[in-house]
């Protein structure tokens, strides 16, 4: 899964890219620090994973993860060349999703590029950069289609279709609201337009609101309103606390989440807030050799799931062989697992769930 980091400057977004990535991004109180973009690649937490490795007394535990790619602020302007952000949005293009940090503090100390704190209209002027351009895109596309259309039936549909989301766009919409036809839906996707995407906004908070998930901050009470909306996830961080919170080791870093009177830290947020908006589940394999966590969508069948392991593994599907985690945590291990009859056989048809623990039989 990658992770497209957005935002105007000074919002935290540099300070949580650090803290989420550990990597080290410059941060700084001033409008582009970040001048190239900035690219981390994170495990996804899963305590699943250190409870199998256990049980299995396993060499290796591997991870799902997560790459994130931050990005200059952008500012107003910035598809006309204002500030750095924009030459940098093709950075973002190929992404899963996109975070968009927005600032819901109030501090004297730190600037806002726009002399005061109001998240929603931080938000509409990054959804406008996004749409300029996206629509220099669809213009160049328009450009190229033309010249063929008037001789091909193919290249016609496909101009009144870039003509029809221009002027979509044109009106200030997003372009994840657009309708679209079944036999235009693979043309569409094939633009990969930043406002198609999915978007989690980061609500970056002082740290007194954290306790509470800032339920008394307005700044989060409206854009929690707008994501609703939009159909968006909104996840609420402190991005300094979460910078203090990557310098510690693990088991510090338990104690000091429970100090503060909070169960996860914002990267388990994002992750769980990314893979309900993506429509992602993780299944996991386990034995002496690895332990490892591998994603999916939902819905995604038995031999599609074997195939995220091996090619080979989705052509030779012959059957999985599945015990739920909770189900072999209970047991204790495998065999006692199969004793009680927990461990089941399944065919091609089988919906692999989240937290299935899987061993695929397969012949090629």
């Amino acid at each position: 899964m990658k992770l497209g980091i957005v935002g105007l400057p000074n919002v935290g977004k540099s300070t949580l890219f650090n803290s989420l990535t550990k990597a080290g991004a410059e941060s700084a109180n001033y409008p582009f620090c970040t001048i190239d973009p900035n690219i981390g690649i994170v495990p996804v937490p899963d305590e699943r994973l250190r409870v199998l490795g256990d049980l299995y007394n396993t060499e290796k535990v591997v991870a799902a993860t997560i790459e994130f790619v931050d990005i200059a602020g952008l500012v107003k302007g910035a598809s006309k060349g204002e500030g750095l952000g924009n030459q940098f949005l093709s950075t973002i293009r190929e992404v899963d999703a996109i975070v968009h940090v927005v600032r819901c503090f109030d501090d004297g100390n730190i600037i806002h590029v726009d002399g005061s704190v109001d998240p929603l209209r931080d938000i509409e002027t990054i959804n406008l950069e996004l749409i300029f351009s996206d629509l220099e895109i669809l213009e160049r596309k328009i450009s190229r289609t033309s010249k063929g259309a008037k001789n091909d039936r193919a290249l016609a549909k496909e101009l009144e279709l870039l003509e029809r989301l221009t002027a979509f766009l044109e009106d200030g919409k997003m372009a994840k609201t657009f309708q679209t036809s079944d036999d235009e839906e693979e043309l569409f996707n094939g633009y990969n337009l930043l406002t198609a995407k999915p978007v989690i906004f980061a609500a970056n908070v002082k740290e007194e609101d954290l306790a509470d998930d800032a339920n008394s901050n307005y700044h989060v009470k409206a854009v929690r309103e707008f994501a609703k909306q939009e159909h968006s996830e909104v996840f609420v961080i402190c991005a300094q606390i979460e910078q203090e919170i990557a310098e510690l080791e693990e088991d510090e870093k338990k104690m000091f989440l429970e100090e503060l009177g909070l169960k996860e830290s914002g990267l388990e947020k994002l992750v769980k807030s990314s893979y309900r908006l993506l429509g992602l589940i993780s299944y996991l394999t386990a034995g002496p050799k690895e332990t490892k966590a591998w994603t999916i969508k939902v819905g995604t069948k038995a031999p599609q799931a074997a195939g995220k392991i091996h090619s080979d593994f989705e052509r030779g599907f012959i059957r999985a062989e599945i015990v739920s985690y909770t189900n072999l945590t209970e047991c204790g291990n495998y065999n006692a697992a199969k004793e009680k009859g927990l461990v089941r056989s399944e065919g091609k048809e089988y919906v692999v769930q989240d937290g299935d623990v899987v061993l695929f039989r397969f012949n090629v």
